[in-house]
């Protein structure tokens, strides 16, 4: 009997399970969902899977989730096009990301509308298997404070607007899943009640919040910060401002985005040693330049300069990055000594968790999506599963 397309055994691998490694071990495939794993000395039954044999020094480790990126390979979510999330969730795979929030930016309102439909028409018809699943929309701007804006283009930011906001979600066909704002500002308490009533992440980012502001919205009900360091008030010993109230409450899971030119590597280690694995999650924030060579790139309507590795407006602010997460796994692992394990937690476990969607994705475990990464001895992406398909293999030299 021939090997269904969509039946795969993956036989020979480490695998990082929920709460163990087996070493020699097998993951079988079927209709986008792990149906079993164990050791390959007690395989059975394998007829009707298609084999994939790979190196016992390689790692099989659950697939990344980015719940903060603008973009990549040239396309950005703000393009509001079909073609240019089509792009990214082909893109995405490389790096070993299965599956993400589309993140907006400030803009005028039009335009974010304009974005808003065109990202919730394409998760509700998006085809996830064998590319990276859009899991929902991260709403960053425009309710942020313009002391803290960032690339966020100063002058469309306004104070958060409920009103607003609700017919925003009504477009998107309730597709926003995460927001940043700021909470000092004018309406920002009462939208993040609303978040919380209704099942959406408050996340308080480019943000002048002094702590007790900060305190304040946790008790509303914010729980996530987003991009920890980045554009917010930082830590003062007579204020400890957002930054200190990030590391001090464990109610705040803070995103990090570590290419090691945000923020650096000292003070990732600060937050890992603070706020430990569970306290953080990985992202990338990255414009449509990743992927792509030194040039000048959009974002936003701005000119956006890229060398090096790093993002630049004209006037020297930092505009998002051109990281890709496996890259961020590596050098988190190299800035604070931990564990593959932890890194899991933040790239998978802990998105998955703040999305309430731990039952389907973030770990390798039977019953769940088959959203793998292969990891190789160098720990670099080798290949990438999404949903029970092969959506990247790394070419044999």
């Amino acid at each position: 009997m021939p090997a269904k397309v969509n039946h795969i055994l993956l036989k020979g691998i480490q695998i990082y399970t929920e709460d163990k490694i087996i070493q020699n071990g097998y993951i079988k495939i079927k209709d986008q969902k792990i149906v079993e794993l164990g050791l390959t000395d007690e395989l059975k039954n394998v007829e009707e899977y298609e084999m994939i044999e790979i190196s016992s020094q390689y790692k099989a480790i659950p697939g990344f989730i980015d719940v903060h990126i603008h973009g990549v390979n040239g396309a950005d979510v703000m393009d509001a096009t079909p073609e240019a999330l089509e792009n990214m969730t082909a893109a995405l795979p490389k790096e070993g990301t299965t599956s993400f929030l589309a993140t907006t930016m400030t803009q005028e309102k039009a335009e974010i509308e304009t974005a808003l439909i065109n990202a919730g028409k394409f998760i509700e018809t998006q085809s996830t298997e064998g590319s990276a699943e859009i899991l929902g929309i991260h709403l960053e701007g425009p309710f942020v404070n313009k002391k803290r804006a960032g690339a966020q283009p100063i002058e469309h930011i306004i104070d958060p607007d409920l009103s607003l906001f609700k017919k925003w979600q009504d477009l998107s066909k309730g597709n926003i899943k995460l927001v940043t704002l700021a909470p000092e500002r004018p309406g920002g308490l009462e939208l993040i009640r609303y978040l919380k009533e209704n099942g959406v992440i408050a996340s308080i980012g480019h943000t002048d919040a002094a702590y007790e502001e900060v305190i304040t919205a946790i008790d509303a009900g914010a729980n996530h910060v987003t991009h920890l360091f980045n554009q917010m008030r930082g830590l003062h010993h007579r204020e400890p401002g957002v930054a200190g109230a990030a590391l001090l409450r464990d109610e705040l899971i803070a995103e990090m985005i570590v290419d090691g030119v945000h923020v650096r590597p000292e003070m990732i280690e600060l937050a890992y040693k603070l706020k430990r694995k569970e306290g953080l999650i990985l992202i990338t924030d990255s414009m449509r330049a990743k992927c792509l060579k030194n040039g000048q790139y959009d974002l936003g309507g701005q000119q956006v300069n890229v060398r090096d590795g790093k993002a630049f407006l004209d006037d020297g602010t930092l505009a998002g990055s051109i990281l890709r997460l496996g890259d961020a796994v590596k050098n988190f692992l190299t800035f604070t000594g931990c564990s593959l394990e932890d890194a899991i937690e933040m790239t998978s476990v802990n998105p998955a968790k703040q999305l309430n969607i731990y039952d389907r994705k973030g770990s390798i475990a039977e019953g769940k999506d088959a959203d793998i990464v292969i990891l190789d001895d160098q720990l670099e992406v080798y290949m990438t599963i999404c949903r029970g398909k092969v959506a990247f293999k790394k070419e044999e030299i």
